[in-house]
């Protein structure tokens, strides 16, 4: 059951579903307000409860429509593109031959065939992120499943609107954010830890960020460097 509260100018987003408690989330790029409640609560007392968190949500909304975003691509030479952080120039090379992406020094090498058009090259593009992005991943699971005793059983890889990963705890799967691939190494570390974290334990509880000091001790000051980077030029719809 869906449906929607207003307070003072913010729309509140009502979804009740069959759980236990009560999830307020401010999603980018515009600071949309969603609350995830149990079927079995009234709608006043969620508005109740959202007025409580009016403060934070004002906090949040304002966070996100302040932090930088990525200008659109065009797939132009010398265009800038980052991959683990560092930022490469565009090299467009067209050959008779089949796409492929390179990294040269401090060029990112994009080889397609003659009149490739924005959105061939932009597929070529977002498909060897995701290949570099899922080769580190599996990386770091390999790392770190002895570590913290978990075993992932799937891992998908793909383009998520709102999170930077997420996991299923039952299925022991998780999903990480093809944006992750532009961000710095440290930062995608933090988020499989984290999801791979969720396994053990299902909320973010004192127990869940004592076993993250344990595990990744700067895991804190890795996320807000994750939160001040840009957010990418994407066409959001709910």
């Amino acid at each position: 059951m869906r449906t929607k509260i207003a307070l003072g100018g913010i729309d509140v987003e009502v979804v009740k579903k069959d759980i236990k408690n009560v999830h307020l989330s401010v999603y980018p790029p515009t600071g949309r307000v969603r609350i995830a409640a149990p079927s079995r609560m009234n709608l006043e007392t969620i508005r109740v409860y959202a007025i409580s968190k009016l403060g934070w949500i004002k906090q949040q909304q304002k966070k996100l429509l302040g932090q930088p975003r990525e200008t659109p691509r065009e797939y132009l030479n010398r265009e800038s593109h980052y991959v683990w952080g560092r930022r490469y120039l565009l090299q467009v090379v067209e050959v008779d031959a089949s796409p492929t992406v390179e990294l040269k020094h401090r060029k990112i090498v994009l080889q397609v065939r003659p009149g490739a058009d924005e959105d061939k090259k932009q597929a070529v593009v977002d498909e060897w992120y995701r290949s570099e992005l899922k080769r580190a991943v599996s990386s770091l699971i390999g790392k770190w499943e002895p570590l913290i005793g978990v075993k992932v059983e799937r891992l998908f890889v793909q383009k998520m609107k709102t999170k930077w990963g997420s996991c299923n705890a039952r299925s022991r799967s998780i999903r990480i954010n093809t944006e992750l691939a532009k961000k710095p190494p440290e930062c995608l570390e933090y988020i499989v830890v984290h999801e791979m974290m969720h396994f053990l334990v299902r909320r973010h509880d004192a127990v869940f960020s004592d076993l993250m000091n344990r595990f990744l001790p700067n895991w804190r000051l890795t996320r807000q460097k994750l939160n001040a980077e840009p957010l990418a030029h994407t066409h959001w719809a709910y």
